[in-house]
């Protein structure tokens, strides 16, 4: 063998590699670990310190205001109402295996008519879990995004000011009981469910490992067994799972947004032969009325009579034929050549779908 055919060899091998793996997607980014996830957390509170923007009208506000100084031995009559404080509702998410003393962002939302959060300060809020147990509490100055300023006749707003963020506003106080290195097996919960999908995880995780340690229980569960090597050392036998290459498989589908015109069609949409027909019809509309004047000492009057003039255009139906097994990009070209707009295609496709010959799933959105 030459050199200069070994050369010819190599490439031709690198150019079938890269081909073969071109569309891989690592396992971390197709599938998560069930156990391992976010816990959103919520919780009731008072923004304090507003320039004259919280709520007005709000009951619950003086009513909790009144409760928050009842606990601080400041007693008071009756519900309290002022402009300087605002309800918000506060939300944070808690990161799996998040630790004690750990910091989370968290979201200040305005429940009453607050006109802006922008200066204020959020009060001790516990924040809760869906079980109701309290898994962080949140106090911080509010940052807002935007601005709103009212005058006399005008205002100007920019972003939403009713909603702030105070980043690392929150101590988590309580933990998730997770340990991921008891564990010995994992389940794997596909993001898309689809058993081709399914099927290339476990090829792939019993090629790397060398054993017959995965199987997929259904189309979005694969269940893995730990190798005995690994007992106890979870951590590093997933941190290899993770960087596994695995080709995702997805359903053909055509997702359309008749309010927008926008229209996403997924590389395995093809079509049946059909044949498509597209033609205008533009009425155009021009009134001329005509003055009749009468002549001089004649004694009568000037009369004004209507004059329309409708001219019809109706452009000549063009007819496109689709051969069977039309890929996307030649549908997408056949019917450009038409001279479809967005929305023509949108009514298109629903045509095309309901005669049978797209054979894809279309989603209306």
């Amino acid at each position: 063998m030459n050199v200069r055919l070994a050369c010819v060899l190599a490439i031709l091998g690198s150019a079938l590699l890269l081909g073969s793996e071109a569309g891989a997607i690592r396992l971390k980014d197709v599938a998560d670990i069930e156990g391992v996830r976010d816990n959103p957390l919520t919780g009731f509170g008072l923004v304090v310190g507003l320039n004259g923007s919280g709520d007005s009208s709000a009951a619950f506000t003086g009513q909790s205001m009144k409760m928050m100084l009842e606990r601080m031995g400041i007693s008071s009559p009756s519900a309290v109402q002022v402009k300087n404080v605002a309800s918000v509702m506060v939300t944070a998410t808690l990161p799996p295996f998040a630790r004690q003393g750990s910091r989370l962002d968290v979201t200040l939302s305005s429940l009453g008519d607050a006109k802006s959060l922008q200066g204020g300060t959020l009060v001790m809020t516990p924040l809760k879990g869906a079980d109701g147990r309290i898994y962080a509490v949140a106090q911080g100055p509010a940052s807002v995004g935007g601005f709103a300023a009212t005058g006399a006749g005008q205002e100007v707003q920019k972003n939403h000011p009713t909603v702030a963020m105070i980043s690392g506003g929150a101590i988590i106080e309580r933990e998730v009981a997770f340990e991921l290195n008891g564990e010995s097996r994992l389940q794997l919960a596909l993001r898309n469910p689809d058993f081709t999908t399914a099927n290339r995880v476990v090829r792939a995780v019993n090629d790397l490992l060398g054993a017959p340690l995965a199987k997929a229980r259904d189309s979005g569960t694969v269940q893995i067994e730990v190798p005995s090597n690994y007992q106890g050392d979870v951590v590093s036998f997933v941190s290899r799972l993770e960087n596994l290459q695995v080709e995702p498989d997805s359903v053909a589908k055509v997702v359309v947004n008749e309010r927008t015109g926008t229209i996403v069609m997924g590389e395995n949409v093809r079509v049946s032969t059909v044949a498509l027909s597209h033609g205008n019809l533009s009425l155009k509309i021009s009134e001329n009325p005509k003055v009749s004047q009468p002549g001089a000492l004649s004694g009568g009057s000037t009369a004004v009579t209507p004059g329309t003039d409708i001219q019809a255009n109706e452009e000549k139906a063009r007819l496109l034929e689709l051969p069977e097994g039309v890929t996307l990009g030649e549908l997408v070209n056949g019917l450009n050549g038409v001279g479809v707009t967005p929305r023509d295609l949108i009514a298109i496709l629903q045509a095309v779908k309901a005669a049978g010959a797209l054979q894809a799933d279309l989603e209306i959105l």
